[in-house]
């Protein structure tokens, strides 16, 4: 059974269609999986094995689907993506008892298809962090380091993937909250084009900034999973009404990347990086020309300033997201307050953790009457200029190649008491948010020091997410594939 969970999802599937496997059998691979890694890495906040083996029993029952492209298959989900009758919390004590009575788009999307949903992923609470310290039950673990972070917000779904629990999980990414995780996890995890994906049934952070997407092992299985949940929902009104590419297709063929021209901007490849880091990247564009692509320099000047941009953007956008929990409607409600003030006051003080409460603070701050034109409204303004730094560049180039984060998986504590030192580490993925592009992040080989995953970061031009899959299947075919994580 173990050696199941160990295949991709591409694999498995195959073996599900010719009978070689059945639904039941991958759901209790990965639940014996989950049972044996879970003690050490603490990826999941939920999981219910009972409803999880009768749904794939009725798939059993029914038979292969060719229709359903995720038939039989065992994935699970970020807390932040709402699932019928399972706890949906955030990582946060404040929604420690909601369970929603209805499913997001994109897990509809995903049992239409015939997946099997196993339980939820720890995250960081609100998807506001980048390590997975931040949620309000548990610290995950990386498994390929059990002292290493895994990355965040997304850092269960990360962490799951990487120790064989699913063969898929759902992130979301608001500064690149699937990308990094994956990075740190020697997972592939993208982010689609904002508005390429419904955000309906997504608890929201910054709502001009947050998609779900896919984290998986290989590139073929991210486009299988996209093409599932991408596509327009009019439930949602941030999601665009364009047709999806079959993306599967488009990556069948794939062999080359001849014709291919790809952008290396100066501003990621620059001092800060680590040497080990740059040094795997440049072994991976190496390889692309070997492959048959193009390398051009390209510039983002405005990326100095993406850090601040995307943080008061943000933190604005959380503080009013989050103004709904104010223990009237739902949410933890303070049982000890006497009047409406010590409600609000004593249900968020007590539901919320600190770094939830720091950014609610500093949202606050920004789009208050005093500071709205010096901070948020400046900040939109330089939010324009970065998208137009990508759109500049795109003229020149048809992927732009650089970095995921600038070093590998940090130790367990090491900036807990830095909070700037942590919303620094983001600096090579944020940008892509505010501009709402298209981003991947492949493995692309383990530090030669740290012995960690090393990320390599593929952004598109707007919906066109087939690029950058295509460039990650190639490219992952041509380099050494990682090893199974060492720690589990």
């Amino acid at each position: 059974m173990s050696d199941i969970t160990t295949l991709s999802l591409t694999a498995l599937r195959d073996k599900l269609a010719r009978k070689e496997l059945s639904a039941v059998e991958a759901t209790s691979a990965c639940l014996a999986r989950i049972e044996a890694t879970e003690p050490k890495i603490h990826a999941l906040l939920h999981y219910d094995a009972e409803a999880a083996l009768a749904a794939a029993k009725a798939l059993d029952a029914a038979g292969p689907d060719p229709d359903q492209r995720l038939w039989g298959v065992p994935v699970l989900v970020k807390d932040a993506i709402c699932v019928k009758d399972a706890p949906t919390t955030c990582g946060s004590k404040i929604l420690e008892n909601f369970t929603p009575f209805y499913d997001a788009a994109c897990i509809e999307k995903m049992r239409a298809a015939g997946a099997v949903i196993l339980g939820k992923a720890n995250m960081d609470e609100f998807a506001m962090g980048s390590s997975t310290e931040n949620s309000a039950y548990k610290v995950t673990a990386n498994p390929w380091n059990l002292g290493k972070v895994p990355g965040g917000s997304s850092g269960g779904s990360a962490a799951a993937v990487a120790a064989g629990q699913c063969f898929a999980a759902l992130g979301t990414d608001t500064g690149g909250s699937i990308r990094q995780p994956a990075a740190f996890c020697g997972a592939v995890g993208i982010k689609p084009t904002y508005g390429r994906v419904s955000r309906y049934g997504l608890v929201a952070y910054g709502s001009s900034l947050d998609q779900i997407g896919p984290l998986t092992r290989t590139a073929d299985d991210a486009a299988a999973v996209l093409g599932v949940i991408a596509g327009h929902d009019p439930k949602d009104s941030t999601s665009a009404p364009r047709d999806v590419p079959d993306f599967e297709a488009i990556l069948a063929g794939a062999a080359d990347l001849a014709g291919l021209t790809i952008g290396l901007p100066d501003e990621y490849w620059g001092e800060g990086v680590d040497a080990e880091v740059r040094d795997a990247c440049r072994v991976a564009v190496d390889t692309a020309k070997s492959l048959g692509a193009k390398v051009v320099p390209v510039s983002l000047p405005h990326t100095p300033y993406a850090v601040a941009t995307y943080y008061i953007v943000a933190m604005a956008e959380a503080s009013s997201n989050l103004a709904r929990f104010d223990g009237v409607r739902y949410g933890y409600r303070a049982p000890e307050a006497q009047s409406l003030e010590e409600l609000y006051e004593l249900s968020r003080s007590k539901g919320f953790g600190p770094e939830v409460q720091r950014r609610i603070v500093i949202g606050a701050y920004v789009l208050s009457a005093g500071y709205y034109d010096a901070y948020y409204r400046k900040a939109a303004q330089v939010r324009r200029l970065i998208r137009q730094d990508f759109l500049a560049a795109f003229e020149k180039c048809d992927v732009i190649c650089g970095p995921t984060s600038p070093f590998a998986a940090f130790t367990i504590g090491q900036m807990s008491d830095d909070p700037l030192q942590m919303y620094l580490s983001d600096i090579f993925t944020i940008s892509l948010n505010l501009a709402g592009l298209p981003g991947l992040s492949m493995p692309v080989g383990l530090g030669t020091t740290s012995a960690m995953p090393i990320g390599m970061q593929l952004f598109g031009r707007a919906f066109d997410e087939a690029a950058i899959l295509r460039t990650a299947k190639v490219l992952g075919n041509a380099l050494p594939p990682l090893p199974q994580p060492v720690a589990v």
